[in-house]
Order: structure tokens, then C-alpha cells, then sequence
């Protein structure tokens, strides 16, 4: 078994930037993946995605967007190669196709168990990124349906003839729903809980506002319901230069039809709640605060004249869908799962969880001496799952190994005066 101070557990945007500060500290580490650097912008997503932050917000510990588009998209196979960048710049040690199959706790540490050999670790990062979530509802739709989550959609071509059930309608669900329609299919939309936002705001990018007037900065600790904070979907947005919103009223402008959430089904039939008008209504509600903090801050910063006037969103009227629907008889023959993501890690043996299965932590330092985590939504601030904000929890993750590794000398030295007083 070899011995290391720090193993960091996955090389996407999380794992690089706190190899990034580990690097710049001078400690010993290795940086673990399963795959390749950035492996699920590689082979979870699809070919037209672009990110929903404009590039100049792609800025990483001592790496930023130099090219000479700041306010465009990157693609997915972009950041690929500007994270493979990233971790070349600064030669971050990292270990590909070497998945993690058990880390448990040592006396001093970790060992750290993958399929090509053993480490033993002082410190151990959770920077893994989340496992797709499909509800257990899927077992119960017709069985000639072909299913999928958006992990594994590419691009239209690549299902089946006919109709499409999208389940799910934050960013990935809207995108894919208004790709596919677009492509010529017929599109069920099944909305869930969502938060829309325009993709320009008083002339400027919603990305520069909610930077600006500190919405993306908000802590946990000023959230009512941090629980509810860290179950937020995506928002529904859409990156791309034409600035092109994307929400329900777009969606039905191109012909999607849209239905409560997807609630049962019996092997022939599914089932939907009889609940897209309050959906909406809140949708329309939380986009609104948002707008009025940007507004305030407008205000107080100055800034009212020198933007556009603010102009009222648009009210959407969306035609209630179907409460319940034969695939077969109604030409659905495909349903894209855009149930989203969640973090979770069956190979940790540390009692660091608590009853749902999320490791307890605060600012990505876990009770369990030594055992960290980074990249997840809302860790400490909004954007802690953001590209552009890992960087904050990954310095304070850094700091703390610098500090607790001081700590651990002093008291080790400590010791050793104290038997050398006892000879």
C-alpha cells in the first residue's frame, strides 16, 4: 500500500481545483478518476449542450477564459479540453480509469482501495461528481417503451421513430424537449418543480446579475430552508449566442404539450397531477423575487440608468395537458428521464451521513478528521457546484489541511518532549 498525504477523488472541475491549491502548497497528493479528466462533460452529455455560464466565468485557481469569445457558450466537448488544459498547466497528478471501490477509516487516515492498488491517505477529498436519479416509476411504464436519462441522450436521430414523454422541465429536460420538437417530434413535456430566468435581463446576461447583486455569493447559513436550497433544480435556461430564452412559454410556441408531473403508471397507462398551473404560478413567483433583488441592486449600485428599463416577463398561458396517457395509442414511444443528478458515495465506509444519505459537512470539512468534500450544489454558497465556484470551498479545503497538518506536528512534537521527560 502506498502512502500519500492526500488522495482527491475525481478529476472534473471540483477535483483539478483543489489539486490546483494542494500543487500550489506543495503537498503530496494523487487525484483518482474512474475515467478521464472531466469524464462526465466527455460521455454524459449531449451534442448540442452548451453551459448555461457564459466563458469568462469558467475561472479556475489560476486559470481563467483567455479566448476571444468571453461572452459565448463553451460546448461540452470545449471545457473537456479547456479542463485537460487546466490540469496539464500545472501537472496535476492525476491517475486515470482508476475507480475508487472503498475508503475506510485507519488509525491517522484513510486507505483509500481502487482497482489498481492501495493508498494509505492523512486526507481524503470527495470531489466525485453526481450519479444520475431515475424514480423507481420507471419500472412500472409500458415495457416497449424505450427509456432513458439525459446522461445518455445525444441528439434526436438517436431515438426511435415517434413521439417523445420528457420528464422533467429545468434545463435539461426544456433543452432536449425543444431539440427534439424542433427535430419534428411530437413532445410531452411533464413539468416539475423549476425556476426560469431570462437569458438577458435589462440588456445584460442574467449570469452577470446574479454575480453582481450577490445572489450567486448567498450562503446556506441565509437560506430559510437550506434542504429546499440544496434540492433546487437547474435553472431553466439555455447557453448560446442568440441570447434565445428557453421556458414554458417558448416550449409552447414551438408546439410541446405540457403536463402536471408524472405521478403513476400501470404498465399500459401514465398518470399525471392535476398540478401545472400552481407549478407555474411558483415558477413565475421565484423568478420574480430574483428580478426584484437584480432591480434593487440596479438601484443601489447606480446602474439604473445606465441599463435597459426593466420590461415585465411574459405571462404564460399553457393549455393543461393530458391527465393521463396510452403511450402506445398516443405514438410515445421514447421517455428521456430529466430527473436530474445527485451525489452519492457507495464506497464510503465513514459514518459521515445523515438519514438521507448526504454527508454531513460545513464548508466541505466533515466531522470525520481528515475526510472532505467539494463540487456539491450548494456545499457553502450557491455556486459551489458552479465551475466558476468551486474554487472558493476548495481554498477553504486546502486551508484546513495546511492548518490541521500543523496542528498534527505541534502535538506530535509535543509528545515526543513529553516521553523524552519520562526516560
Amino acid at each position: 500500500m502506498k502512502t500519500i498525504d492526500t488522495v482527491v477523488i475525481g478529476a472534473g472541475q471540483a477535483g483539478l481545483a483543489t489539486s490546483r491549491y494542494l500543487t500550489a502548497e506543495g503537498r503530496d497528493h494523487v487525484v483518482l478518476d474512474r475515467g478521464r479528466v472531466a469524464e462526465s462533460w466527455r460521455s454524459a452529455r449531449w451534442d448540442s449542450l452548451r453551459l448555461l455560464t457564459p466563458n469568462w466565468m469558467t475561472r479556475l485557481p489560476g486559470w481563467s477564459y483567455a479566448g476571444s469569445e468571453p461572452d459565448g457558450f463553451m460546448t461540452a466537448a470545449e471545457l473537456t479540453g479547456y479542463l485537460s488544459c487546466y490540469a496539464t498547466s500545472f501537472g496535476a497528478p492525476v491517475l486515470e480509469h482508476t475507480p475508487v471501490t472503498d475508503v475506510s477509516p485507519m488509525a491517522h487516515g484513510y486507505r483509500v482501495t481502487t482497482l489498481r492498488g492501495s493508498w494509505f491517505a492523512r486526507n481524503v477529498v470527495l470531489a466525485s461528481g453526481p450519479a444520475r436519479t431515475v424514480p423507481t416509476l420507471s419500472r412500472r411504464l409500458p415495457s416497449d417503451l424505450h427509456q432513458l436519462h439525459t446522461s445518455k441522450y445525444r441528439r434526436p436521430a438517436q431515438l426511435p421513430d415517434g413521439g417523445v414523454l420528457v420528464v422533467g422541465a429545468s434545463a435539461s429536460g426544456a433543452q432536449i424537449a425543444s431539440e427534439l420538437r424542433r427535430a419534428g417530434r411530437r413532445v410531452v413535456l411533464a413539468v416539475g418543480s423549476h425556476t426560469s430566468l431570462p437569458r438577458r435581463y435589462r440588456g445584460m446576461d442574467i449570469m452577470w446579475w446574479l454575480e453582481q447583486s450577490g445572489v450567486l455569493g448567498r450562503t446556506i447559513a441565509e437560506m430559510p430552508d437550506p434542504r429546499a436550497a440544496r434540492t433546487q433544480p437547474s435553472l431553466q435556461l439555455r447557453g448560446g449566442t442568440s441570447g434565445e430564452d428557453l421556458n414554458l412559454a417558448a416550449l409552447a410556441d414551438l408546439g410541446v404539450e405540457m403536463t402536471g408531473r408524472l405521478i403513476a403508471a400501470d404498465g399500459s397507462t401514465v398518470y399525471f397531477a392535476d398540478d401545472l398551473a400552481p407549478t407555474i404560478a411558483a415558477a413565475e413567483a421565484r423568478t420574480r423575487r430574483t428580478l426584484d433583488i437584480i432591480d434593487r441592486y440596479a438601484e443601489s449600485a447606480g446602474l439604473a440608468a445606465e441599463v435597459l428599463p426593466a420590461v415585465p416577463e411574459r405571462v404564460l398561458n399553457v393549455h393543461e395537458g393530458p391527465r393521463k396517457l396510452a403511450p402506445r395509442a398516443a405514438g410515445i414511444t421514447t421517455v428521456v428521464w430529466a430527473t436530474g443528478f445527485r451525489h452519492s458515495y457507495p464506497w464510503l465506509r465513514v459514518p459521515v451521513f445523515d438519514r438521507e444519505g448526504h454527508v454531513l459537512q460545513y464548508r466541505g470539512i466533515t466531522a470525520a478528521p481528515g475526510l472532505y468534500v467539494v463540487g456539491e450544489r450548494f456545499l457553502h454558497r450557491r455556486d459551489s457546484s458552479f465551475i466558476d465556484g468551486v474554487r472558493y470551498d476548495a481554498r477553504t479545503i486546502t486551508d484546513h489541511i495546511r492548518m490541521s497538518s500543523r496542528a498534527q506536528r505541534a502535538t506530535r512534537r509535543a509528545e515526543t518532549v513529553l516521553e523524552g521527560a519520562h526516560v
